[in-house]
């Protein structure tokens, strides 16, 4: 049965004016979600720019290689992880690129579509995962850890700071068998944080955001990308980074600062023999979303992107 895949493309005008794409331009979104960063790109690069489009989501892949089928070869398309993208530029006979763009966010079908069990919104399964088709759900990896290192988990990559007690609940369900979708979850967490407040994120929130983190190895994901920088990008090409929690966005905002500003020798040194810049920054600080943006879309309230152009 075939799933619509429904996602508001988050920062795209500012995006693209970061980009700045052009005709003749390569480009890669590591992301590629539904494909409106990617058709944007295409569009503003015509009539010969290319796209590389990635993403670990078969829904995302369909949906996007139907909403860009009208560029034909223009645009190449690729299950994997962004992690992969050296080896995947490779089979794309890419050599560089003018672009990249890596959009963090979990997408509005993925929080939507109840058997993906992303959201405490809508019951589903315990999944979680942004490929479907292959890892460890979140179901299994709660069976798996022991208390304390999903304790670890859920203050690290949630900064819950009643993490421990939230752990002890979590684990006493999954131990009785009564652990069976993101509702149960959600009523784990709850028994210990409480209910959601009127203007207040749902108590659930860090909770399941630090075991999304934990089920998709985001953070080892975001730093494999980071460490391969500026390698990717040609001479002038851009990379622009669009990050919703503090976690994320600091570990982008050090790299990218390391790249801008590598010297590392103390004031007063007189003769520095660290490397030069090896890019500068796009924006010098975060573009957030506009209130405009957060009236129709209120999921990307949290929304940054950062970005940075290579210089040699």
């Amino acid at each position: 049965m075939e799933t619509t895949f429904e996602h508001q493309s988050v920062l795209l005008n500012e995006v693209i004016s970061l980009m700045a794409p052009k005709s003749g331009g390569i480009y890669c979104d590591g992301t590629l979600g539904g494909g409106g960063h990617a058709e944007q790109i295409l569009e503003k690069s015509s009539p010969d720019g290319q796209l590389i489009g990635i993403d670990q989501d078969l829904n995302a892949i369909a949906a996007a290689r139907k909403r860009l089928a009208r560029f034909g070869g223009r645009a190449q398309i690729f299950h994997g992880r962004f992690s992969q993208l050296d080896e995947l530029l490779r089979q794309a006979h890419v050599p560089k690129l003018d672009g990249l763009l890596l959009d963090l966010g979990v997408s509005s079908h993925q929080l939507d579509e109840a058997s993906r069990g992303f959201s405490f919104m809508n019951a589903g399964p315990l999944d979680m995962r942004m490929d479907a088709s292959a890892g460890e759900s979140a179901k299994e990896l709660l069976a798996r850890i022991s208390e304390d290192e999903l304790a670890d988990i859920i203050f690290k990559f949630g900064e819950e700071r009643m993490a421990r007690k939230v752990a002890r609940s979590i684990k006493q369900m999954e131990l009785a068998g009564t652990l069976e979708t993101t509702g149960d979850l959600a009523v784990a967490v709850k028994r210990v944080v409480g209910q959601k407040r009127p203007g207040k994120s749902d108590p659930a929130t860090k909770t399941f955001q630090a075991i999304r983190i934990a089920v998709n190895d985001e953070m080892n994901e975001l730093e494999s990308v980071l460490k391969m920088l500026p390698e990717p990008l040609a001479i002038g090409g851009c990379v622009a980074i669009i990050t919703f929690h503090s976690l994320e966005d600091r570990m982008v905002k050090e790299r990218f600062n390391e790249l801008v500003n590598p010297c590392q020798c103390p004031p007063g040194m007189p003769v520095c023999t660290c490397p030069k810049p090896y890019a500068e920054f796009a924006s010098r600080r975060s573009v957030r979303v506009s209130k405009h943006e957060i009236e129709s879309n209120r999921r990307a309230r949290s929304a940054k992107v950062r970005a940075i152009r290579r210089v040699r």
